[in-house]
C-alpha cells in the first residue's frame, strides 16, 4: 500500500516541489525531503490521507511556508564570524597539553639532544653561535647533530601521536 501510494504521489511531488521552491527559497529536494517525511509520519499516526493528492498539495504549500518563515528569520552573517579556534579554553588546553608531550619527550632523548632541543626551542631565540657556546661544541657540527636529534625526537614522538589520533 505505501509503496504504490509514494510510486502514485512521487510525479505530482516533484512538480508540485518545483512549482513552489522558488517563492519560498528552499530547494525544491528539501520539500520533497520534508513532505515525503510528514507523510511517513501520518501513515504512522492517522493512516493513508483520504485524498492523497490533494494531501500532497496542502503539504508542499505548507513546507513551503514553513520554509518562508524560516528565511525570514535565519539572516546570513554580513561578514565571515571571527575565527575563534585559538582563543578557547578547549584549545588552550590541548595547546598546553602539546607543549608538555614535546617538552617530555624532549627530556628522553639521549646524549645531548635535551640540552640542544631546549636550547632550540627557548624563548631567547639563540643563534647557532650562542647555542654551540653553550653546548661546548662547534658551530659547524650543531646542524647534523640538531637534525639527529629532531630524528630522535620523530621517532620517539610517532608512537604517542599515532596512538592519540582517534579516528571513525
Amino acid at each position: 500500500m505505501t509503496h504504490d501510494l509514494v510510486a502514485a504521489l512521487s510525479p505530482l511531488l516533484t512538480a508540485e516541489a518545483c512549482a513552489e521552491a522558488y517563492a519560498s527559497g528552499a530547494e525544491p529536494d528539501d520539500l520533497e525531503q520534508a513532505v515525503w517525511l510528514r507523510l511517513l509520519e501520518r501513515l504512522d499516526s492517522d493512516g493513508p490521507p483520504r485524498d492523497p493528492q490533494d494531501w500532497l498539495r496542502k503539504a508542499v504549500r505548507a513546507e513551503a511556508r514553513r520554509s518562508r518563515r524560516t528565511a525570514r528569520v535565519e539572516r546570513p552573517y554580513d561578514t565571515e564570524p571571527a575565527d575563534d579556534a585559538g582563543s578557547g579554553p578547549e584549545q588552550v588546553a590541548l595547546t598546553a597539553a602539546g607543549h608538555r608531550a614535546l617538552r617530555d619527550a624532549v627530556r628522553r632523548l639521549p646524549g645531548r639532544c635535551p640540552r640542544l632541543l631546549e636550547a632550540l626551542l627557548s624563548p631567547k631565540d639563540l643563534t647557532y653561535r650562542e647555542i654551540a657556546g653553550e653546548l661546548g661544541i662547534s658551530q659547524g657540527s650543531l646542524g647534523p647533530e640538531r637534525s639527529r636529534c629532531l630524528g630522535c625526537l620523530r621517532r620517539l614522538l610517532t608512537p604517542e601521536v599515532a596512538a592519540r589520533e582517534v579516528r571513525g
